[in-house]
């Protein structure tokens, strides 16, 4: 075995672990400053928001659910989720990723212009990622496509050369599954 190389994935320092991403649901009370706080959290220990969505809750008064979507390493991913734990407008912390029942979606719509066979091709590909049209021009569709963030990565990657123009994406969005409530 050389010197450069670790004897087994336990001998790993955490600069050496891989990176992976994690989706933490995140219930806080609903009330001024707590999203600037918990931003703030991630910045000042330079870890990265990649997808970030809040919205106040139906069941209960005053709180809202924050979906939070990060990379870093196992360590790493470990010390968010008791940064967030502690934090004092935190009811709850899940880490949908880690969760077997755990469900993430993402909504887009997607804006492609073109004509001819691009235009024919657009339709037929939508069709196969069962997107949905909402709009239509002589010259342009706007497309509505729900999923994993990956499918809709996939779908822009292939609208791209058709004519992509515009995207926007909500960010993730988790829930597990069950009866069980968060």
């Amino acid at each position: 075995m050389s010197d450069t190389q670790p004897a087994s994935v336990y001998d790993l320092t955490p600069s050496e672990e891989a990176e992976s991403l994690a989706t933490f649901a995140i219930l806080v009370d609903n009330e001024p400053g707590v999203l600037h706080r918990l931003v703030g959290l991630f910045a000042a220990r330079g870890y990265n928001i990649e997808s970030l969505t809040v919205a106040e809750t139906d069941r209960r008064a005053h709180t809202s659910r924050v979906t939070i979507v990060t990379r870093g390493t196992p360590h790493v991913l470990m010390q968010i989720e008791a940064q967030l734990e502690k934090m004092v407008a935190t009811r709850h912390v899940q880490d949908i990723t880690r969760d077997p029942n755990g469900l993430e979606r993402e909504l887009a719509l997607v804006k492609v212009k073109g004509s001819g066979g691009d235009r024919v091709e657009a339709l037929r590909i939508a069709d196969i990622f069962r997107a949905k049209v909402l709009d239509t021009t002589i010259d342009s569709f706007i497309f509505e496509l729900t999923g994993a963030s990956s499918k809709i990565d996939k779908f822009v990657d292939l609208m791209r050369p058709l004519g992509l123009v515009e995207l926007s994406r909500t960010g993730v969005l988790s829930i597990t599954r069950g009866a069980e409530v968060f």
